[in-house]
């Protein structure tokens, strides 16, 4: 477990008791909350990347632009001036 012996264990096991003593119920208590906010912060943030990544990957719908500067009301066209060639000249 984590690379550690069994011996190693119990030495930091006994450090734990010397240390913290009838509080290690409480102060191990503290430390499980703890990893679990951590682990459920985390969790967030993945899920965070996650919805970003669907949102960028997701291609958008074309939107129609509107311009509300015309005064043509609508289902009206606008169209180009027709032309008309200038006159002949005949010489």
């Amino acid at each position: 477990m984590f690379g550690l012996s069994f011996f190693e264990l119990g030495v930091i096991g006994v450090v734990a008791v010397l240390l913290f003593g009838a509080k290690l119920p409480e102060v191990a208590r503290t430390l499980g909350g703890s990893y679990s906010e951590l682990k459920r912060g985390m969790s967030d943030i993945q899920n965070q990347f996650r919805v970003a990544e669907l949102e960028m990957s997701r291609p958008k719908p074309i939107e129609k632009e509107e311009d509300d500067d015309d005064d043509f009301g609508p289902g009206t066209t606008t169209s180009a001036p027709k032309f008309s060639p200038p006159p002949v000249e005949q010489t």
